[in-house]
């Protein structure tokens, strides 16, 4: 496997990542927004979550993409089961229009 991330990156290329994609119902947006904000410092918290991290789209306000790095599946495992996670969807699910998460491994480094 050939090299591609400087050092100071290595951390952010191992491990096993999901992307999530999220479109907010009409009007729902700001409120889609501020429950994905409310989930940075408890997912933060947990020991195998490396990073995690919603952003919006700059062209639809109500579209949101959500990275998150663990170190391993059984990390994605025990987030998806963590009491801010379970009441964040309970939240969610009724807001967004449109929800899929895709989780990836790494092919280069």
């Amino acid at each position: 496997m050939s090299v591609y991330v400087t050092p100071a990156a290595a951390n952010l290329n191992t491990g096993f990542v999901v992307s999530v994609r999220i479109v907010a119902k009409e009007g729902e947006a700001d409120t889609i927004a501020r429950i994905l904000e409310s989930l940075v410092a408890p997912s933060m918290a947990e020991p195998s979550m490396k990073f995690f991290m919603p952003y919006r789209s700059a062209t639809n306000p109500a579209e949101f993409f959500v990275y998150e790095l663990y170190e391993n599946a059984a990390g994605w495992d025990a987030h998806n089961a963590s009491s801010h996670f379970l009441n964040a969807v309970d939240q969610l699910v009724a807001k967004a229009a449109a929800r899929e998460r895709v989780p990836f491994v790494p092919f280069v480094r």
